[in-house]
C-alpha cells in the first residue's frame, strides 16, 4: 500500500481525540468537513501532483544511455588485400557501473518521499485550520444561545417588575432598566450574528465550496474529565521532522549515486564494413566483409567533480541536522504552550462553573426577597449580568480547550 492510501485511511481517526467531548454524530460531521476540505483544496491537489510526478520520475531514471548508431560512406575507397571498403556501419551502447541504475531509482524514490512529507504537512495544517475554525463558530453560536436564554430570563424579570410596580414594591425605573438591559443583549446577539456570518464565510473558503448547505455546528461541548497522556517522544513522528529525515535519506541516496557515477563506465559496440570483391585476382576470403566487436572504457581520471559533490552532500546533511534540531525545539515549545493553554482552559472552566452556581444561589436569594417586599431590581440585574459574563467565559474556555487540543493532535497524533 503506498503512502497516500495509508494516509487517507488514518485521516478520519486523527481528528477524533480533538473532539472527544462531541457525540459521534457531530464527530462524524467534523470529520466529513475535514475530508471535504482536503478533497477540494487546490494547494493540497498541487502537492499531490508533485508527489505523483516525483514517483513517475522513477521510471524515467530506470534507463541506460541512448544507443548510438552511425553510418559512413567512403568517398575514396581504401583498398585492402581482399577488396575495397565501401562503407562503415556501427552501433554502440554505454553501460554504467554495476548498481548505478538501482542507485538512481533509490535516489529518486527518496526525493519522492520528501515530496510526500510536504504533502502530508500541508494536509495536516489545513485540517488544523478547519478544526479551529469550526470551534470558533461553535463559540459564537453558543454565546448567541446563552444571550437568548438571558433575554428570556429578563422577560420573566420584566413581568415580575411590572407586577411589583402595580403593587408599589418597585418603581417604573426598575422596569425601564430591565428593558434597557434587554436592548443591550439584543445588540450583542446581532453583533455575534455578524461575526458568525463572517466565520462561516471563512469556513466555506477553507472547504473551497459554495455557500449552499448550512454548516452543522454542535450546540454544546463539554471538557472531558481527563486528557489523554501524550509524550514528547511523539513529536519525533511529526511530519515536519520526518520531512528532514526524508531529505537526509535522499541526500544519502544521491551520494551513493555519486559514488557509482565516479566509477568507470563500459561501452560495447559493433562495426560492420562491407568489402567489394576483387576481380583482378582470386584470393582466400576475397570480398569478405569486416565485422569488428568493440569494448570501450570511460575512466574519470579527473574526478574533482565527484569529490566536490561528496563534500557538498556532507555539508547539506550537516545543515539538515541543524535545521531539524531547531525545528524540534520549536515543536517542543509549541507543544508545551498548547498543553499549558489547554490546562488553563480546564481550570478556567471549573472556576466559572463554581462561580455560576454561586451566582444562581445569589439570584435565588434576591428573588425570594420579593415575598418580603425588599426586592432590588438593580441587584438582580447585576447578578444577571454576572451570570452572563460567567457563561461567556465558560464558552470561551471550552472553545480554547478544543482549539489547543487540535494543536496538540497536529503535533503528536499520527
Amino acid at each position: 500500500m503506498n503512502s497516500l492510501k495509508t494516509y487517507k485511511i488514518i485521516l478520519s481517526l486523527s481528528v477524533l481525540p480533538a473532539i472527544a467531548g462531541i457525540n459521534n454524530t457531530t464527530a462524524q460531521e467534523l470529520s466529513t468537513y475535514l475530508e471535504q476540505a482536503v478533497a477540494n483544496n487546490p494547494e493540497i491537489k498541487a502537492y499531490e501532483l508533485r508527489y505523483n510526478l516525483a514517483q513517475e520520475k522513477s521510471a524515467e531514471v530506470n534507463t541506460f544511455p541512448d544507443t548510438e548508431f552511425a553510418a559512413g560512406y567512403f568517398v575514396s575507397t581504401p583498398e585492402t588485400r581482399t577488396g575495397a571498403q565501401r562503407a562503415r556501419f556501427s552501433v554502440k551502447q554505454m553501460l554504467p557501473w554495476f548498481g548505478t541504475v538501482d542507485a538512481r531509482i533509490a535516489a529518486q524514490n527518496a526525493m519522492a518521499e520528501a515530496e510526500y512529507a510536504d504533502y502530508v504537512i500541508a494536509k495536516r495544517k489545513l485540517e488544523l485550520k478547519v478544526a479551529q475554525s469550526y470551534y470558533v463558530m461553535y463559540g459564537l453560536k453558543a454565546k448567541m444561545i446563552v444571550l437568548q436564554q438571558n433575554k428570556e430570563l429578563l422577560k420573566s424579570y420584566e413581568e415580575l417588575a411590572l407586577s411589583a410596580v402595580e403593587v408599589g414594591k418597585a418603581s417604573a425605573v426598575d422596569f425601564l432598566k430591565i428593558q434597557i438591559r434587554q436592548n443591550e443583549l439584543e445588540a450583542q446577539r446581532q453583533m455575534l450574528d455578524q461575526e458568525l456570518t463572517a466565520a462561516e464565510i471563512q469556513f466555506y473558503t477553507l472547504l473551497n465550496t459554495e455557500e449552499s448547505a448550512p454548516i452543522r455546528i454542535v450546540d454544546s461541548l463539554i471538557i472531558p474529565f481527563s486528557d489523554p497522556e501524550v509524550s514528547l517522544e511523539a513529536l519525533l513522528q511529526n511530519p515536519e521532522l520526518l520531512k528532514y529525515d526524508r531529505i537526509y535519506e535522499s541526500i544519502a541516496s544521491a551520494e551513493a549515486l555519486n559514488q557509482r557515477e565516479a566509477a568507470p563506465k563500459f561501452g560495447v559496440g559493433l562495426d560492420y564494413i562491407p568489402v567489394s570483391e576483387r576481380t583482378d585476382v582470386m584470393l582466400p576470403d576475397n570480398g569478405k566483409d569486416i565485422v569488428m566487436p568493440m569494448l570501450s572504457v570511460s575512466v574519470p581520471i579527473f574526478n574533482n567533480k565527484y569529490k566536490s559533490v561528496t563534500r557538498q552532500n556532507e555539508l547539506r546533511q550537516q545543515e539538515l541536522a541543524a535545521r531539524r534540531s531547531q525545528r524540534l525545539n520549536l515543536l517542543r515549545s509549541l507543544f508545551a504552550e498548547a498543553q499549558k493553554n489547554r490546562n488553563t482552559a480546564r481550570i478556567q472552566y471549573d472556576t466559572q462553573e463554581q462561580n455560576l452556581k454561586q451566582a444562581r444561589d445569589a439570584e435565588s436569594i434576591l428573588l425570594k426577597n420579593y415575598e418580603t417586599g425588599t426586592i432590588d431590581f438593580s441587584e438582580v440585574l447585576d447578578i444577571q449580568e454576572m451570570q452572563l459574563s460567567i457563561q461567556t467565559k465558560q464558552i470561551e474556555a471550552v472553545q480554547r480547550y478544543y482549539e489547543q487540543a487540535a494543536v496538540i493532535n497536529y503535533l503528536t497524533l499520527f
